[in-house]
């Protein structure tokens, strides 16, 4: 078993204000995701407090003051002596700091998160991003694992002291049906916020050749095949197009694609793969078109801040990618898993800047005005008020 939670690594005297336990799955994903709801909880005088695996690294980063707290999560699902030693480090985590929320983030941290909140009757807000990407797999270990959590999250949640955030209809649709949640006690928000300031529009549009960039971790489930297969199809036309690959590899993923065959991509001119990108709003700002055919996402950052850039978006017609936009008038839809019709929507785009341009300016104009990081923390605080008043 995990040892006994450390005390925190602050030496100032401990906040006053309500305790906030937020437990994450992914270093990375706390600081690109969650940290203005983070940042917003701390300016409303809630004592901030993170059960992260990379504990000591996120204390390196951390310039907020937040007390950081290790938690023995693997990504996917391991053996069962580690998945239990997961469970009760969470659950020894809790009982020790008591806090007033704990508020848990993507599928795993969510089931582990509504089992202590069933045993220690917590307040607990489970943000359920992305939950129909589980069903994708149709392996039979898959299979068995969906089951085997379905079954679990079905006993584990529905209690008047949860709230389940989704970030599109579909999803929420599944957490009532699948999972049982009544859909009183689901919060509908959409995404995790993009900053305004940083992703804005440029001044200067872009030199040609028109870009296309499909900003993701570089799995197949993310549409990267259709992806390259459209952009060989396009390129054969003879249109004056740039098709860019950005994100870096997630060799653990079941859907991951290699750098072996990134690379071959690369060699034969049809994508350029820039690897993991520190700066996205400069790429979409030397960018024309953003790019996302995945299979099911939650609600897809990367097409947000694309849009906040003033990018027109083509994505897939599936759950989370079609909320990301406004159909026909701030992107187009594709059909899932078809490299022809992305390539027609593609083409559409490269060929007319007249709509670039119009529907760029829409985009702008639909992330501005509910999907900025103060309006997604300004929802997400008032799921916690409500909560409190009803646990």
């Amino acid at each position: 078993m995990a040892a006994d939670i450390p005390a925190p690594s602050q030496s100032a005297p401990a906040p006053s204000g309500p305790r906030l336990l937020l437990a994450a799955n992914q270093l990375d994903s706390f600081f690109n995701h969650r940290l203005p709801i983070a940042k917003a909880a701390q300016t409303e005088g809630w004592d901030v407090h993170v059960a992260i695996n990379e504990a000591d690294q996120a204390r390196e980063m951390d310039t907020n003051g937040f007390t950081f707290h290790p938690w023995p999560l693997a990504r996917s699902f391991a053996s069962p002596a580690r998945e239990l030693e997961t469970l009760t480090s969470l659950n020894r985590l809790v009982r020790a700091l008591k806090p007033d929320i704990v508020h848990a983030f993507t599928l795993k941290p969510a089931l582990y998160a509504a089992l202590v909140s069933r045993w220690q009757k917590q307040a607990t807000v489970m943000s359920v991003t992305g939950v129909g990407s589980f069903f994708l797999g149709q392996g039979t270990k898959e299979q068995a694992i969906r089951i085997a959590l379905t079954t679990a999250l079905r006993a584990a949640l529905g209690s008047k002291r949860q709230m389940a955030i989704v970030q599109n209809p579909d999803d929420q649709a599944l957490v009532t049906t699948r999972f049982g949640v009544p859909a009183a006690w689901t919060r509908l928000i959409p995404g995790s916020g993009v900053d305004l300031v940083q992703f804005s529009p440029t001044q200067t549009p872009a030199p040609p050749p028109v870009q296309i960039v499909l900003a993701a971790r570089m799995l197949a489930d993310k549409g990267v095949r259709e992806f390259v297969d459209a952009a060989r199809q396009l390129s054969g036309e003879g249109l004056n197009a740039r098709f860019v690959l950005a994100g870096g590899l997630d060799p653990a993923n079941r859907s991951a694609i290699t750098e072996t065959e990134l690379n071959s991509w690369q060699a034969e001119g049809s994508v350029s793969w820039l690897g993991q990108v520190e700066d996205m709003a400069a790429l979409y700002r030397d960018s024309h078109i953003a790019c996302l055919p995945s299979y099911r996402e939650g609600l897809p950052k990367a097409l947000l801040e694309a849009a906040a850039c003033g990018l027109p978006c083509v994505t897939t017609d599936v759950p989370g990618c079609r909320d990301a936009i406004i159909a026909g008038e701030t992107g187009l839809l594709a059909p899932v898993r078809d490299a022809n019709g992305l390539a027609d929507a593609l083409r559409r785009l490269i060929t007319d800047a007249a709509l670039r341009k119009k529907m760029g300016t829409a985009g702008r104009a639909f992330i501005s005005k509910g999907h900025s990081n103060e309006a997604i923390a300004s929802a997400v605080l008032e799921t916690y008020a409500l909560l409190g008043a009803r646990a």
